[in-house]
């Protein structure tokens, strides 16, 4: 069996009872990251094997681990943050666990863009989140098709490139469109910053930006036909098939992040 175990994301005491009971009871801890993942166990005393599992090893280690799951061995999926399989690896494991008839367990629990999308105070309906942006394929042909989106829109993004990508916002969204960016979530220097875009861009290319950010931005108003047409789409996550409004498919270029699940 194997357990999908979702990881605070900044304060070590936002896991649940149950991920700790679980964490103390199998066999092997999958760890995106062992010495991250000996941090958390460390603190609740908990001593189990653990092995790597990241995007660099997964589809050499994938067979292996399916084999022993099959054997019977209990498993859990371990991120350095938040729950595993959101904008984290877990999707491959998962997949292939199910074709070979191994049971999955997700258990609930910590993740960073729940938290950022409701503290932003923009409505919640109905939300899209689009993970970390393409860095280069594809990036100007989703900021298009997302500026009209009325959604509300939930990113993650590296402090290094916020700036850039708020600015991209700006052109493609208006400076106008409001937002908010999360930074540090759950840790002591949490910081919520809200506005436009063009302010909250101006506020943190004076101030300079540092750690995990979580960016939350307006949808569009539009007009009440465009409005109508996206009602009718299903609300989901992003997938790596981006269909525009007349069916036109993209394959978007899959981003290399960790963190900030």
């Amino acid at each position: 069996m194997l357990y999908i175990v979702p990881s605070p994301i900044g304060n070590l005491q936002d896991i649940t009872f149950r991920a700790l009971e679980v964490l103390k009871k199998v066999d092997l801890i999958l760890a995106e990251d062992t010495r991250n993942s000996s941090r958390l166990l460390n603190h609740y005393q908990i001593i189990k094997p653990l092995s790597p599992y990241h995007q660099h090893n997964e589809h050499k280690v994938l067979r292996h681990l399916v084999d022993q799951l099959l054997q019977g061995k209990l498993m859990a999926l371990l991120t350095d943050a938040g729950t595993p399989g959101v904008s984290d690896p877990a999707f491959l494991l998962v997949r292939e666990c199910i074709k070979a008839g191994v049971k999955v367990e997700t258990l609930p629990g910590a993740t960073a863009f729940v938290p950022a999308l409701v503290n932003s105070g923009l409505p919640m309906q109905r939300f899209s989140f689009e993970g970390f942006l393409p860095l280069k394929k594809g990036r100007q042909t989703l900021l298009k098709q997302l500026a009209q989106d009325p959604r509300t829109l939930v990113f993650y993004e590296s402090p290094m490139r916020l700036v850039k990508t708020l600015e991209d916002f700006m052109s493609y969204f208006g400076e106008d469109r409001q937002c908010c960016v999360s930074r540090e979530l759950t840790k002591i220097y949490e910081e919520n910053q809200r506005g436009s875009l063009r302010e909250v861009c101006e506020y943190f290319r004076d101030k300079g930006v540092k750690g995990e950010i979580v960016l939350v931005v307006a949808g569009s108003e539009g007009s009440k036909k465009d409005r109508k047409r996206w009602a009718r789409r299903p609300s989901s996550g992003r997938t790596d098939i981006r269909k525009s409004w007349d069916g036109e498919g993209e394959e978007e270029e899959e981003n290399d992040e960790e963190g900030n699940a």
